[in-house]
Formats: C-alpha cells, structure tokens, sequence
C-alpha cells in the first residue's frame, strides 16, 4: 500500500516510517522541517529512514500541513491507500508563548488532511491526539470513556478539537478515523525538548537540570518501539462502527460512524524522580537537581488505561523504563559522541 506518514521527520514519524517500510509499504513522507527544535536532528532521522531497508520505497517532500493547495496536489497526485497523521505543533508548554502556531499546524492543518483524505478515497486515517487532552480530569488510570472537557493548555484543546474534527468527517463522509492519545513518548532519536533529552544533556554537562512540582510528576512513560507497535496495529485495525453505541449514554471514544479514539501508553506511571535515578543510574553520573514550582499548563499525573487498544488490536507495551532509558542513553552518546 501507499502510505502518507506527516511529520516524517519526526520522533515518531521516522519511526514509524521504518516499520512501514520494512514491512513492504511505499512510504510518502511530508514535514515542514521548523525551527522549534534542532533541524539537523530532524533531517538526521530522514536519512536514516532512507537508509534503512527497503528506504528506496520511501519519498520525501518538505510540506507544512498548513499549506492548503500543497496538500491537495499532494493527496491529488499521490492517491494514498492509508495516511498517519502526526504532524502537529508539539508542546504544552510552548503552546503558551505562540498559541498561533498552534492553529496553524494543529486546526487549520488537521483541515487540511481530513480534506485530503475526503476527496481521494482514503481508506483509513491515523492521527496522532495526546494525553494531555484528559487535563484537570484527576481520576486514575485515564480512561478512553472519560470526560475531557477541561484542557489546561491550548495544544491540549487543538487535540482534543482534532477528535472532534474527525468525528464529524467520519460520520457525514464515512471516513474511517483512529485517534491515538500518546501518553509520553521517550527513546532513541527523541525530542530535545522532553525532559529525558535535556536531563541527559545537562547531567553530562555538569549542569543542574530543572525539576518541576518539585520532583511530584508522575508520567507514563511509553517507549518508541511499543508507540510505534500500536500506531501500526491501529494502521490495520480500521475504525468501524459501534453497533452498541448509544446516542443517549453516548460514549465519546466510539461512535455509530466509523470512529475510534484510544489510549497508547505504558500502563505504568513513574514517579519523575525514580526516572531520574535510573537515567542517573545508567550515565553513572549523579545529578545537580533545581526543584521548582509546576509549570502552567502542565498536569501533576497522567497514566493510561490500555485495556481498549490491547482488546482491539492486541497492543500490549513490554518495555521496562530501565531498559528504554539504557537504550536512549545509548543513542545518545553514539549520535553526539559523547
């Protein structure tokens, strides 16, 4: 089949990309290649796409998912069979300084790919939603079926708006449409701006790293490989309708219209301390910790319910934290040469 993966130059994008590939797909890859983190980093993760087995069967083109006409050639040109939708302005915290980045990339530029996937027969849209949609929601593991009307941070409203977007294309135009909540994504050829990265690179700088809400977070870290395992499981699991779906109890992660919208995480919540000392643990250095107040916009927990994806699709994550960080650890030192 052929494949559009957005955001290809991405954490997840390239990963998956490689999966897809060397399971005999054509991959089409688009990323606008911004600024907001190191470019070289990105591009970095294109050539190792491209170098990767079966790489030849993988086409790039440098495209924003906010350029409207660019798009449409693309999908009018290209004809997908399945397209996985990941581009998207990253970050919470971010999202308070240039909210307008936001709208761009992750409202006008979801348009954009649902338009895409209307005009041309797409047979089934994977998108990428967050954790961070369940916000001050405090009940314990997350669960799909769960209320998220409260987003505490504008990248937390444009996922949730995305689900909501999908929803409607899936019901007026029966286009099959997966969410997937990624729950704190973490491993080799990450993204500078997680704590992982920037813990490593100020541990072995000998600088302090910045700890918020004084240590109190809990996270569920989810490693690439077990992320990237249950988007492709998603990817050939296609969304169909709810035959007991009820309008008067509705449940908002399934739908009558071919819609779906799962958890994708570890299952295992880590306090953010006990990951710092197993990242302390595997570089053999002990850090310089700054214990501050919580940022705006960020959430003092997340932990995910998995039970539907693993029902649906047979996702089940199996990557301990001491192992995915031993591994990121790694890359680390091989890509920077530390």
């Amino acid at each position: 089949m052929k494949i559009l993966v957005t955001g290809a130059a991405g954490f997840i994008g390239a990963a998956v990309s490689k999966i897809l590939l060397a399971q005999g797909h054509s991959v089409v890859g688009i990323d606008n290649l911004n600024d907001y983190y190191d470019v070289a980093l990105k591009k970095a993760r294109l050539q190792d796409v491209s170098d990767a087995p079966s790489g030849e069967n993988f086409s790039f083109h440098q495209l924003g998912v906010e350029e409207r006409d660019g798009v449409a050639s693309l999908f009018a040109s290209e004809k997908f069979d399945q397209v996985v939708h990941l581009a998207a302005q990253a970050g919470v915290r971010y999202s308070i300084e240039n909210p307008h980045a936001y709208v761009d990339s992750n409202l006008v530029g979801f348009v954009n790919i649902l338009e895409g996937c209307r005009h041309n027969d797409v047979k089934h849209l994977v998108y990428a939603s967050s954790s961070s949609v369940y916000g001050a929601n405090e009940t314990m593991p997350f669960v799909e079926s769960d209320n998220v009307d409260h987003p505490v941070s504008l990248y937390a409203a444009s996922k949730k708006a995305n689900e909501l977007m999908a929803h409607t294309y899936s019901h007026l135009y029966g286009l099959p449409t997966t969410g997937l909540r990624f729950f704190t994504v973490y491993g080799p050829w990450g993204r500078p701006d997680m704590a992982l990265f920037k813990f490593t690179k100020a541990i072995l700088a000998g600088d302090e790293i910045q700890v918020y809400n004084y240590g109190d977070h809990y996270r569920d870290f989810t490693y690439i490989d077990d992320i990237v395992d249950g988007v492709i499981k998603s990817l050939t699991h296609t969304a169909a309708p709810d035959a007991t779906w009820n309008g008067k109890q509705p449940n908002p992660s399934t739908s009558k219209a071919p819609y779906r919208v799962y958890n994708i995480g570890a299952h295992d919540p880590v306090h953010l301390l006990s990951f710092i000392e197993t990242l302390e643990e595997a570089l053999g250095i002990e850090a310089k910790k700054q214990l501050l107040p919580i940022q705006p916009g960020d959430v003092p927990a997340t932990y995910a319910n998995v039970d539907a994806l693993g029902a649906s699709t047979g996702y089940k994550p199996g990557t301990s934290i001491k192992e995915g960080i031993g591994n990121f650890v790694k890359w680390y030192k091989a890509y920077y040469g530390v």
